[in-house]
Order: structure tokens, then sequence, then C-alpha cells
């Protein structure tokens, strides 16, 4: 049996972990050690705006002791991840620079939608999941610069949101302008209570949902103390009563009842009050705390990644539905989107050898489709631009920034002239300006067959002969206005493939 060993390093908020595991096809991935350092980076970004040189010393030796155990391990490959402690920092590129020097480690740090999403995979490949989504589902990821929120329905997403309630920050802001330990609990109460109000009316109105899961710091504690080691979930009363009688109770007896390492552990406070917010407004009938950490996500990302063993999640459903739900917010899904959405397909895939991008792309693309005309809820004249600004202010589960900023500019150029690279350059590179490029011009082309948003044709056909597309189609009615503006599309097309569309009338 085949086995590879895999690092994964985590640094996060108020600590740094590694997580060895052996992955293989038949045990899939299999934890054999894990190893946490507390260091807490957020309290020097939210309180100085940098990470201070003795937290820096302190990291480096950590990791540097990481990647001894991993040589003991004899890890076939590694991957280092940090969130929004570093991501926020001034001193960011220093910092970075100093563990490569230090350490050897390649240090990735992600943006709030890769951190989530990777978070997300780990608890959507467990056992039990799909079964709970299906019946409606609210995962919530609680960290300690924020929280994101994602709602499922009939197995599907709904929405994410991100939402600036991290532990840390909450004590970092209002710690030191409360009076009494009660006051400072009172008024980070407030604050949660009142965004998660404004959350639930916003994306939850009608929506019933039965499952609360919860990743996070404490809360597999704090669920390990009241359900049984056979029971799976637990009831959000029982959960809520547990709360309640912990609200009386100081830090050192709130470590003491959870049995946590470090006693005078202040974070808890701001966790616990969060996790009793979340159970109050959310709605939901049970809670799972699956017991899951960035540090698998990060594993089930890399075996994904390298098709090391088969997912059974499928993770660009969730990247479509998440889409469909934007447009519908914004009120543009209609059968509009689907014909255009079929219609970019069948060119993209026409044209495999022509264009050479790959699957990723083509997944772009259908996102690209279903948002191109979101914006048109704020401007009709300046659509175009109010769909980009839509899209790269929206959380789009399961796309990095950069293809976020790839789906946006897609859309953008969809309509407008494409920018010369040189105006761009700050914002992608040559590869995903080529990119940007290539979707736009099919996009436009696709858009264009069906102008009027009437799907007039039927039974569409397309091959490359030659120097040109040629896509045959069956239609009924006059399609005298789709025939001037796909010609008005072709020389964009032309100029990006060289290749020349044609459009092939069959009357039935």
């Amino acid at each position: 049996m085949n086995i590879h060993t895999f690092g994964a390093i985590y640094i996060g908020s108020n600590e740094v972990s590694l997580k060895i595991f052996e992955i293989s096809a038949k045990r899939k991935i299999r934890e054999i050690d894990y190893v946490r350092t507390r260091i807490e980076l957020a309290r020097d970004t939210y309180s100085k705006g940098s990470i201070g040189y003795e937290l820096v010393e302190t990291l480096c030796d950590t990791l540097e002791e990481f990647t001894a155990i991993m040589k003991g391990y004899r890890v076939d490959s590694y991957e280092a991840y940090a969130a929004a402690a570093l991501r926020d920092a001034r001193n960011e590129l220093f910092v970075l620079d100093q563990i490569k020097i230090r350490t050897g480690l390649n240090v990735r740090v992600l943006s709030n939608s890769e951190h989530r999403f990777i978070s997300y995979k780990s608890v959507a490949m467990q056992e039990g999941f799909e079964e709970m989504t299906d019946k409606g589902a609210a995962v919530v990821d609680v960290g300690g610069s924020g929280l994101q929120i994602t709602i499922f329905s009939k197995g599907k997403v709904v929405t994410t949101q991100h939402l600036g309630l991290g532990a840390i920050k909450l004590q970092e802001q209002l710690a030191k302008k409360s009076s009494n330990l009660a006051q400072y609990e009172l008024q980070i109460e407030e604050v949660v209570e009142k965004q998660l109000e404004v959350f639930r009316a916003m994306y939850m109105e009608g929506r019933k949902v039965k499952y609360l899961i919860i990743i996070g710091d404490y809360i597999t504690e704090i669920s390990s103390r009241m359900k049984k080691s056979t029971e799976k979930t637990l009831k959000i009363e029982v959960f809520q009563q547990f709360l309640d009688q912990l609200k009386n109770k100081n830090v050192e007896e709130i470590s003491e009842e959870l049995s946590l390492s470090n006693e005078n552990d202040t974070l808890i406070v701001p966790y616990l009050i969060i996790f009793k917010c979340m159970a109050a407004k959310i709605g939901a009938e049970e809670l799972w705390a699956p017991g899951v950490s960035v540090s698998d996500g990060i594993a089930c990302d890399y075996v994904e990644r390298e098709h090391l063993c088969k997912s059974t999640h499928d993770f660009e459903a969730d990247i479509v539905s998440a889409a469909k739900s934007l447009s519908r917010r914004y009120m543009s899904y209609s059968p509009h989107i689907d014909a255009l959405s079929k219609m970019s397909a069948l060119i993209f895939d026409t044209m495999k050898k022509i264009h050479g991008l790959g699957k990723r792309e083509r997944l772009l693309l259908q996102v690209a489709a279903i948002l191109h005309d979101c914006g048109k809820y704020i401007s009709f004249s300046n659509g175009p631009m109010c769909s980009y600004d839509i899209i790269m202010a929206s959380e789009i589960i399961g796309l990095t920034h950069l293809e976020r900023q790839i789906v946006a500019y897609t859309v953008l150029y969809n309509t407008y002239p494409l920018a010369p690279y040189e105006e761009l350059a700050d914002r992608l590179d040559q590869e995903s300006y080529l990119t940007v490029a290539k979707l736009s011009a099919i996009l436009r082309v696709s858009n264009a067959m069906d102008r009027s948003h009437k799907q007039k044709f039927k039974n569409v056909r397309a091959v490359v002969k030659g120097k040109e597309l040629i896509i045959t189609i069956e239609t009924e009615g006059d399609i005298a206005l789709e025939k001037a503006l796909f010609d008005a599309k072709i020389a964009y097309f032309e100029n990006v493939f060289s290749i020349k569309p044609v459009i092939k009338e069959k009357r039935v």
C-alpha cells in the first residue's frame, strides 16, 4: 500500500500548529501527530498594527522545531499557511522573509475566502455532512479575527458572509473600554447579537436550518462535556443551558470546567459569548462540533489537488450554487442566464485545443455567465462596472481572490473594450490577463446569440473547421437582431483566437 506522509503547518491568530498525516487510497487521510504552540500574533496585529520582534523570534523558533519534527517523520511534502493575523500586519513581508531565511519554509498567506474555504473543506469531507446540509445547515467558522457563516438549503449553498466578529478583535476593541467583566461581556453580546440580527434579516428570511455546525477553538471541549460519545449532535437547548451555567463563573473556573490547558485564557469569554449568540439567533435545532481544524482542511485541499484519493463532496457545485444565489439576490437570474451558460460552455468545449484552458477556467466562465447582469440591479447605464463591484465585494465560497478577479474582469470586458495589460498588471499576471481575454471573448459571442433574451435557438452545435468556428442553430423566429450583434462581436473574438465565428441557420 502506497503511503504519502504530509505535514500541514498553520499560523493562526493565537496559536501555531503542525499536523502530520498519512495519506493512502485505502485509509484516505489519517492524523498521526498534532503539535500546537500558543503564540498570540493577533494581539500585536490588532493593538499595534504590526508583529513585534519578540513574537517574530518566538514564531521562527517554533517553526524551526516543526521542520525538525517533519524531518523526523520523513514527510513527502508539506504546506504552510498563514491567515488574518499575519495578513493584516503592516510588516507581513518582513516576517515572511525572516521565516524563509531562518527555517527555509515557504509560507503562503491566505485571503479570507481561501482561508474559510479550506476550513469548510475539513467539514465537508466528514461523514454525515451531506445529510445535514440537505436538511438545512449553517456552517460557522469562528476565528480570532472574524467569523464566516455559510447557509445551506436542500444541500446547496444559499450564501456565505464574513462578519468582523473575531474573538481577539472583540477583546482588543472592548476589553479596555469596559469598567468591569460584566460590562465587557454585555458589550460583546450586544455587538454580536446586533450583527447576527442584521445577517438573519438579510440572508435567512423565510429559511429554516436544522443544524448549526461550528468550527473553532473551545467548541469541541464544550460539546464533549454534554453529549455522549456515541452521539454526533447536541440539542441546542442543552447547549444553551450549559453556557448559561458558565455565565457566573470566572475564567479559571471555566477553564477547569472545560479541562483547558491554559487556566488564564481570557479569550474563552468572547468565544463563549459568540457561541451563545449563534445558538440563540440562527434558529437551529441541533449543534454539531466536528472537531476539525484548518490543518485538516489543508490536508483535504492537498489530497484533492494532487488526486491522492477521491473527494466525496462536489465543491464545484457549491461555487455554482453560491453564484446562482448571488445572481438571484440582484434579480438577474433568468432563462437567459441558463441559455448563456450552455452556449458559452459549448463554445469553450469546442475550442479546447485552441484556447488551451482547463476545467477550472470553464467553471470561472460559468460563474461569469451567471453573474454578468447582476449590476443592472444598481444601474442599467453602468451595469458592467456595478457587476464588477458586486463580484469583488462578494464572498463566493471556493474561489480564490485571483479567481474572483478573473470572473469580475470577464464580466466587465464582456461589454467594455479590453484594457491593455499595463493597466491591469498590478492586479493580474500575464497568464490571468490572457484568461480574462479568452473568457470574455467567448462570453461576448455567446451573449450576442441571445441578445433578445428570448432563447430563439434550438439544437445548437459547434465545430472548428480550418480558421472558422461554425455554430449551427435551428430557429423558428427572426434572428436579425442576434445576427447583427453577433457580427459586431466577431472582431474581438478573432483578435484573441485568430478564428472567425460563423452562424449557420436552419429554419424549422
